[in-house]
């Protein structure tokens, strides 16, 4: 379903807000915006596309690999799983079109423009983070 409607939102955003503008939602918050982004987060690696597609092959292989290992813990499957959409939505960007479609803005601060799949990654680390804090029983924590 994430990446599914991650795909649907960028198509919309393409559509209906013209590159390199964008329209206010909350006005002086929040903005619905076009960007075109040839990097990874915060731009970095621009214009490395075969790189960035590759280390994306290896996390995606690594994550799938993680999530059958791990496939009974639910917690820790549901970060796997939202880490897995968003490397998958950003992905296909990438293999299609040569950069990936970002279109959340907040206006009130100069942060980086975003989408559904990197918001997924981002709860999906989140989540990790969360179950290795908490609830990880297998290592060491003297």
């Amino acid at each position: 379903m994430i990446v599914g409607f991650d795909q649907w939102l960028k198509v919309w955003i393409v559509q209906n807000v013209p590159f390199g503008e964008s329209r206010p939602v909350i006005k002086g918050v929040f903005s619905l915006a076009h960007v075109q982004n040839d990097g990874a987060a915060w731009s970095i690696l621009s214009g490395r596309q075969p790189f960035l597609i590759g280390i994306t092959v290896v996390a995606l292989v690594a994550l799938l690999w993680l999530a059958f290992h791990y496939r009974t813990n639910v917690l820790l499957l549901t970060g796997l799983s939202f880490m897995l959409a968003g490397a998958i939505g950003n992905f296909i960007d990438r293999l299609r079109q040569g950069y990936v479609v970002d279109m959340f803005q907040l206006d009130f601060i100069n942060f980086p423009v975003a989408n559904v799949a990197d918001i997924a990654m981002t709860v999906g680390v989140a989540v990790l983070f969360i179950y290795l804090l908490f609830f990880d029983r297998s290592g060491s924590h003297e």
